[in-house]
C-alpha cells in the first residue's frame, strides 16, 4: 500500500513539474487539476487495495483462531474422555489415596507410624496390583463424600457400613465384612444396661456422620457428636458421657482386657450392618477393588490378612 501512494505521489509532482516548465497561466492550472485528479484517483486505488488485502488478513486471522478454537475444543474432549475412567486417573498420578480415619483394627498407626489395619493392608495390596502408591488421609468422617467429590481422596475405606446416605452417594463395592453398632459402658455398670430400654436411659457420645450416631438418633438416645469413634471412647473414660456407640470391630480391638480401655466393655447390639468401600459416583474404580478383592479371597491371602486383626470371623466371602 505504501509503495501505491508514493506512486502517485510522485507521478502529481511530475504532472505539475511539466506543466510548470511549458505553459502559460490557464494551461498551467489545467494541468495542475489533472495532476490533482490523477493523484486521487490513485490515492483512492491504493486505499481500497490496502482495505482488500487488510480484510484478507483478517478472514485468515478469524480462519486460524476458529481453527484454535476446535483445536482447544478436541484437546478438552479427549481430557475429558481420559477423565471418565478413575482407574486411568490414579494410574496417571502414581498414588491412591485413602481417605480414613484412626480407627483400629481397620486402619491406626504402627509404632512406627505407619498406617496398618484389615482394612489398610487391603489398600495397599490393591494400590500395589495398580501399579501407584498408597497414600493414607486421616479426614473429617463427615465430610468423607465431600473429601471424594473433590479428588482430596480417591476412596473411603476405613470400616464404612454401608447407610442408605453412603450408597445414594458413591460408587460402592460389594460387602466384604459383618459388622454390628454396640453399647459401650463402664465395665462396673454392664449389668445394669442389657436391653435397648437399658440403654435408653444414659447419655452418649458418636461418631458425626456415623452408623453409631444414625442408631442413636433411631432409637431417640441423648447424645453429643464428636470427631471419631476413638474420641467416643475417650469421652466415656472421662465420665464426660455415661456410654458411647461404636462398631463391634472396634470394640474387640480396642477396649476390654489386655487393651488402653481395661475398665471398659459392650452389652447391647443396636444394630447389624455390612462394610462397603467407597468411590466417587460412576466411578470404575469400585469394580477393580471388587475384582481385587474377589481374588484376594480365592487365594487366601485377604483371610491371612483378616486373622492379623482378628476380624476372620467377620469376612464375608467374595
Amino acid at each position: 500500500m505504501k509503495r501505491k501512494l508514493i506512486a502517485a505521489m510522485l507521478t502529481a509532482t511530475m504532472a505539475i513539474g511539466m506543466t510548470a516548465c511549458g505553459g502559460n497561466g490557464g494551461a498551467q492550472n489545467s494541468a495542475e487539476n489533472a495532476a490533482s485528479e490523477a493523484a486521487e484517483d490513485n490515492a483512492e486505488e491504493a486505499e481500497s487495495t490496502a482495505a482488500s488485502e487488510d480484510t484478507a488478513e483478517a478472514a485468515d486471522d478469524g480462519a486460524e483462531a476458529s481453527d484454535a478454537a476446535g483445536d482447544s475444543s478436541e484437546a478438552g474432549d479427549a481430557a475429558e474422555s481420559t477423565g471418565d475412567s478413575d482407574v486411568e486417573y490414579i494410574k496417571g498420578k502414581g498414588k491412591l489415596i485413602i481417605g480414613i480415619t484412626d480407627f483400629a483394627p481397620m486402619d491406626y498407626k504402627d509404632d512406627n507410624g505407619d498406617w496398618i489395619g484389615f482394612d489398610a493392608d487391603l489398600a495397599k495390596k490393591v494400590a500395589e496390583s495398580l501399579g501407584v502408591e498408597a497414600e493414607f488421609v486421616e479426614i473429617d468422617w463427615d465430610n468423607k463424600i465431600l473429601e471424594l467429590k473433590n479428588k482430596s481422596i480417591d476412596v473411603v475405606w476405613n470400616g464404612m457400613t454401608l447407610t442408605n446416605e453412603v450408597t445414594s452417594s458413591m460408587e460402592c463395592t460389594k460387602p466384604y465384612l459383618n459388622n454390628a453398632q454396640v453399647v459401650v459402658v463402664p465395665a462396673d455398670q454392664a449389668d445394669s444396661v442389657k436391653t435397648v430400654e437399658d440403654a435408653a436411659a444414659l447419655s452418649y457420645a458418636v461418631e458425626a456422620g456415623s452408623a453409631g450416631e444414625q442408631a442413636a438418633t433411631d432409637n431417640g438416645f441423648d447424645f453429643i457428636s464428636v470427631t471419631s469413634q476413638a474420641d467416643a471412647v475417650m469421652e466415656v473414660q472421662a465420665g464426660t458421657s455415661g456410654a458411647c456407640i461404636i462398631d463391634l470391630l472396634m470394640a474387640g480391638a480396642m477396649i476390654g482386657e489386655g487393651t488402653s480401655y481395661p475398665d471398659l466393655t459392650h452389652t447391647v447390639e443396636l444394630t447389624t450392618e455390612e462394610y462397603g468401600i467407597g468411590c466417587r459416583q460412576g466411578s470404575d474404580l469400585a469394580a477393580y477393588i471388587e475384582d481385587q478383592l474377589k481374588a484376594m479371597y480365592a487365594d487366601g491371602s485377604m483371610l491371612e490378612i483378616a486373622k492379623t486383626y482378628g476380624v476372620q470371623d467377620a469376612v464375608i466371602e467374595q
